[in-house]
């Protein structure tokens, strides 16, 4: 290897054992938690942009509010990641950081759900128009959730990795059960989101402030604070954090007896980081990065593109809209159903192939396909549209319906791919050069969080740039999706399949 590692001797692999059946348990029970964790970014996607609306904040300026994810998750998680690396707290390296990230998300929910209320006590009207005061309580509820959700997710991450004990293969198991319970939370989300009379099981959620569509969002919000609490409370009873690798243990010794202070402030182990990635971690970042400029515009468009594009409705104009984005959520949902059999999927089919870098190669041109297919299906709905004997524009031929909602399913294909295989494969290289779980992941976030700000900010732009729709941001998409598939085959390194290391290698810190 490159900056300063030992060179791999062959003879220092293992092959690797079976994972115990209490081992896998405690990686079921920790993975979990990211059910709960999706539970509230699958209800995010689908009920925050209308329930801002509802407060008074206009539709231009909405688009703006989801700058706050990438935003925190570019800080957040190598902050987090960098401590829980070195935390020497008896309760363990990162369980400290998932508990306060839950307590944190509760705070948040609170804050998002009673916005209206909060705001309505504080002065603002009824009724339509503006709402500052619930405006300003919102902001701050959303930041704060996702801050919390970076808390979460990052430290959940190396645990797993921690648990995994540096062995390739099940890495990538636990990165697996991390996305199929994702596709979990994806799929309870969506359904809470989608069921209108869910605020009767909660009937003070309704007030004269808060009207029927936000007292389900506050009674989804309920729900998902639940499940997050029970899963997070139950993997951190269960799982303990005793036994460290070695070389850990004596890292966080040095740190502790030197005052809990490291050698480099925090930025300069970010940037120190960065410096010195081996070669694979460089093409990991920058094959992950290109996959995600793929993505981006589908995660942010795709009801919109279901109701403007194939149903040819308009914001604020109706009927044909909001079926349109109702066939959206279905599309979610099919995907999120196709995304957990697809999780546990991902090792077999990578050793039927030759390899997850291989499948994620293939992978990504199937993602490339699905992009490019939107222009296919929006065509074939314009050249389809029928009236009615008033000239009113009706709903989508059933064959329109139907090959778009299999865009949707079989975008979960590869999607269950991005949600493990660039985690585990993280996991897996920094492990061979003796960095950091936490950091390493850390840093692999900025390659998700810095495409989803460009994305954010350039998408409207480049849109209006060629007459508005959805369409031109699907087709960069499209393209970043080939040029990530063709570098993941051509220039990623491929992991060791069944083995672990074992001498200490160099790092990169």
């Amino acid at each position: 290897m490159e900056n300063g590692t030992k060179k791999l001797n062959v003879s220092s692999l293992a092959v690797e054992q079976p994972l115990p059946k209490s081992k896998l348990w405690k990686i079921i029970m920790v993975a979990s938690i990211a059910a709960g964790v999706q539970f509230g970014w699958a209800l995010q996607l689908s009920l925050l942009t209308p329930y801002v609306q509802l407060l008074g904040i206009p539709h231009k300026f909405a688009s703006f509010i989801w700058l706050c994810g990438p935003i925190s998750g570019m800080i957040v998680q190598p902050v987090v990641g960098y401590y829980s690396d070195n935390c020497t707290s008896r309760f363990g390296r990162r369980r400290p950081f998932i508990a306060a990230g839950a307590a944190l998300v509760t705070i948040a929910v609170f804050l998002i759900g009673f916005a209206a209320d909060l705001g309505h006590s504080s002065g603002d009207p009824l009724g339509k128009g503006s709402k500052p005061r619930a405006i300003a309580v919102f902001v701050v509820g959303f930041w704060v959730l996702d801050v919390a959700n970076n808390m979460l997710q990052g430290p959940c991450r190396a645990l797993l990795a921690d648990l995994s004990g540096g062995k390739a293969g099940r890495m990538r198991t636990a990165n697996a059960f991390f996305s199929f319970f994702m596709a979990v939370g994806n799929v309870l989300g969506y359904a809470a989101g989608s069921y209108s009379r869910l605020y009767k099981i909660f009937p003070f959620s309704k007030t004269p402030a808060c009207d029927i569509y936000c007292a389900n969002l506050k009674s989804c919000f309920f729900i998902a604070v639940f499940l997050l609490l029970s899963l997070t409370t139950l993997a951190l009873t269960v799982v303990r954090e005793n036994e460290l690798p070695e070389k850990d243990e004596q890292e966080i010794d040095e740190k502790a007896a030197a005052g809990g202070k490291s050698k480099v402030p925090f930025f300069g182990e970010i940037f120190g980081a960065l410096k010195d990635l081996p070669r694979p971690m460089w093409i990991l970042l920058l094959v992950t990065c290109l996959n995600w400029i793929a993505w981006f515009p589908f995660f942010l468009y795709d009801t919109d593109w279901m109701a403007k594009e194939v149903y040819g409705g308009k914001v604020g104009d109706g009927r044909l809209y909001d079926l349109g984005v109702h066939a959206g959520a279905l599309g979610l949902l099919l995907n999120s159903v196709v995304l957990g059999f697809m999780s546990l999927s991902v090792e077999f089919l990578g050793k039927k192939i030759g390899g997850v870098k291989r499948l994620w190669g293939i992978l990504n041109f199937v993602l490339a396909v699905c992009m490019a297919l939107t222009v296919l299906v929006t065509k074939m709905a314009e050249k389809s549209r029928q009236y009615d004997a008033h000239g009113t524009l009706m709903a989508p031929t059933s064959g329109v319906k139907i090959g778009a909602l299999t865009l949707f399913a079989v975008l979960g294909i590869p999607l269950a791919v991005t949600f493990s295989v660039p985690f585990a494969l993280a996991s897996i290289f920094s492990s061979n050069a003796g960095s950091g779980q936490g950091l390493s992941l850390g840093v692999l976030n900025l390659a998700i969080v810095v495409p989803q700000m460009l994305v954010s900010i350039a998408g409207g732009p480049w849109d209006d740039l060629f007459g508005g729709g959805n369409l031109p941001g699907f087709i960069v998409g499209a393209v970043a999706a080939a040029a990530s598939g063709i570098l993941a085959l051509t220039m990623l390194p491929s992991p060791p399949a069944d083995a672990k290391l074992s001498t200490t290698m160099g790092g990169f810190h």
